[in-house]
Order: C-alpha cells, then sequence, then structure tokens
C-alpha cells in the first residue's frame, strides 16, 4: 500500500472519531466540510510520518551473487578464392550463340571481297579456299551460307557440335594458320600452326589436387582447416581483449594461415554466425557454449601454410560448394550454407 493510500485511510478515520466524539458541535457533525484546512493537513502530516517511520524499520534484502550464463564468442573466416574464368555456358546459351552468329550473317551486307582483298595476291588466293570450306565469311558457325535457300534454317539443335566452344576454338585456330613461306599460291600448302589459349581444365583438376588454388578456376573455393578434433572448419578462433571482428579475422589468418598471403577482409559486419551449445557434458564455469560470428574475406595471392600455426591445425583444403557440403558436419553446413556463393 502506498504512502498516498496510507493517508487517505487515516484521514477518514479521523473525520470518523469526530462525528463519534461528543465535543463536537452539531453543526460540524451534520456537515464536516467546513472543518479548516489546517485539521485536516494536520491529520494528513501525522498519517505520512507513521507510515515513514514503518518504512524504516524494513529491513532490506540482501542481494544474493547470481551468475548469468554466457556465450565465449569466437570469430571466423571464410576465405575464398573467386573464380578466376566464366562459368561454363549451358547448352542452350551455346545453343542460342550460335543462332544470333547465323542471324547477324543473314542480316549483314554481303562481304565485299575486292575491297579487302587485291586480286590474284596470296591474300586473295586465302581467302577463296577458306571461304570454299565454310560457305561463309564467320569463322566459328560451322558450314552455313546466310543467301542460300535454307538461308532461314538458321538455328541448331541443343547439343549440335558447332555451338560447343571447344569446336568454335578450333575452328578459329585453324583459320588462323597461314600457309609457309613460299608455298602461298598451293593448295596443299603446308600450315604454321597457332598456339590456342591455355585449357580451362588444368593439371590440378585432373590430379584432384584439393590443396592446389589452381583448379575449378570458374567456381570459388574455400579454404578449410582440419583441427586437433579431427572437424573440417573454417579457421576461427576467439576473440582477445577489445579487438574487433575485423582485427581477429587479420589475426586468426595469419596465426592460421601463415603470412605469405595476399588477403582482404570485405565489410566490418558479419556475414552469419552459428551457435554451438556445449550440452551436460560441458564447462562448468559458467559457459553454455559458443558463438562465432564468421566474417568474409578474399585471397589476392600466396598459398596457405600450416606450418607455424597457433591455432593447433593439421591440414587444410580449398573446396567449391558441393565438396564443402560433404566435408563439414550437418549442423556445421546449415549454418553456414546461406554465406556460400552457389558457383
Amino acid at each position: 500500500m502506498s504512502r498516498t493510500q496510507n493517508a487517505t485511510r487515516s484521514l477518514r478515520t479521523f473525520i470518523r472519531n469526530s462525528d463519534n466524539n461528543p465535543s463536537t458541535c452539531k453543526k460540524c457533525r451534520r456537515n464536516p466540510s467546513p472543518r479548516t484546512y489546517a485539521s485536516i493537513a494536520a491529520a494528513t502530516a501525522k498519517a505520512q510520518d507513521d507510515t515513514l517511520s514503518l518504512d524504516n524499520h524494513i529491513t532490506p534484502v540482501a542481494q544474493a551473487n547470481i551468475t548469468v550464463p554466457t556465450y565465449r564468442v569466437k570469430a571466423g573466416v571464410i576465405l575464398s578464392r573467386a573464380p578466376i574464368i566464366t562459368r561454363d555456358l549451358t547448352p542452350f546459351e551455346k545453343a542460342f550463340y550460335v543462332y544470333q552468329r547465323r542471324l547477324n550473317e543473314r542480316l549483314a551486307l554481303p562481304f565485299t571481297r575486292y575491297f579487302y582483298f587485291q586480286k590474284g595476291t596470296p591474300s586473295d588466293f586465302e581467302w577463296k579456299r577458306k571461304i570454299r570450306d565454310r560457305t561463309t565469311p564467320a569463322r566459328d558457325i560451322g558450314r552455313y551460307n546466310p543467301y542460300s535457300k535454307d538461308g532461314w534454317n538458321d538455328e541448331l539443335l541443343i547439343g549440335a557440335t558447332e555451338s560447343e566452344p571447344d569446336h568454335q576454338l578450333e575452328a578459329i585456330l585453324k583459320d588462323a594458320e597461314v600457309p609457309a613461306v613460299g608455298q602461298e599460291h598451293l593448295e596443299d600448302a603446308a600450315r604454321i600452326p597457332v598456339e590456342g589459349p591455355m585449357p580451362r581444365v588444368t593439371e590440378a583438376d585432373k590430379a584432384g589436387d584439393e590443396k592446389s588454388l589452381d583448379r575449378k578456376l570458374d567456381r570459388n573455393l574455400y579454404l578449410v582447416v582440419k583441427g586437433q578434433e579431427g572437424n573440417w572448419t573454417f579457421p576461427s578462433a576467439s576473440i582477445v581483449g577489445k579487438e574487433s571482428l575485423v582485427q581477429a579475422a587479420e589475426r586468426i589468418i595469419v596465426q592460421s594461415g601463415g603470412v605469405n598471403m595476399n588477403t582482404w577482409v570485405i565489410g566490418n559486419h558479419p556475414i552469419g554466425h552459428m551457435t554451438f551449445k556445449y550440452g551436460r557434458l560441458g564447462r562448468n564455469d559458467g559457459v553454455l557454449g559458443e558463438k562465432t560470428f564468421f566474417m568474409r574475406s578474399r585471397i589476392m595471392a600466396g598459398q596457405a601454410n600450416l606450418k607455424d600455426n597457433r591455432l593447433g591445425l593439421l591440414d587444410f583444403r580449398w573446396l567449391c560448394r558441393e565438396e564443402l557440403q560433404s566435408a563439414v558436419g550437418a549442423h556445421y553446413w546449415n549454418a553456414v550454407r546461406g554465406t556460400i556463393a552457389e558457383q
């Protein structure tokens, strides 16, 4: 009960007792409202003093020392190598590309041969030989005559050989070959081969070397490490002192993978987090578990080296999304799957 309520109850009791007091006149008994303000104020002050005296005798309750369970905060690093080449085209994209090239040949003006090649020159002989083989100025669309009666049929079926990039590359390289010196006028002249681009499939892909960064050039690769428990995870460690997540991520990269990596931590905010509870067999120091906040990072050059790592790591691998899903645990994958790119 509040002090105001106590004062009000005391005032009502005082007025009731005044009605029963024989020393009070009949007029005051019939109409108690004209009572002076001083009497009411005095009664209110007395009631408040009584309430304060009761409050002063209340013994305070001692506060108990209660330990609130907490989580250990850790920082994790999702270190990735970006794709180096473009991804492979789908069968539909391959067929649509050739269709666009053939449609362009139909809509373009006829090739003016003598504007580019002087009649009777070696370049003119070379041009006649090439146009006889492919029947069109374009080099990478197969045998197709846009001005014939079948020129309207410029589409390819999905999976056709002409739509494959390897077939188109071979046609372009063959077209770039030039005849040997002194044999320009010969139809069966020896050809000087042209060096082609590097293959999309590397030696590391063929050998299945998961420690190499020269594999799966069209995919994102992520660094995972193997700890003392034998589990594959992203590099992570507890935050030390008052360091930020960015500072912790930079420290973890050096302590886990060495100093021979040129890396960049992207942004100041985590891209995901994971909660791990110790359970009944966990710690007894009031720590319920761990909360790991993941920071995104890119590797520009260099390679990981666990020789002098300070986190007790045993091994490392560079994995793509599908390989990462099969390497880590189910609980771990459910926590980080949203931070991993599809490609």
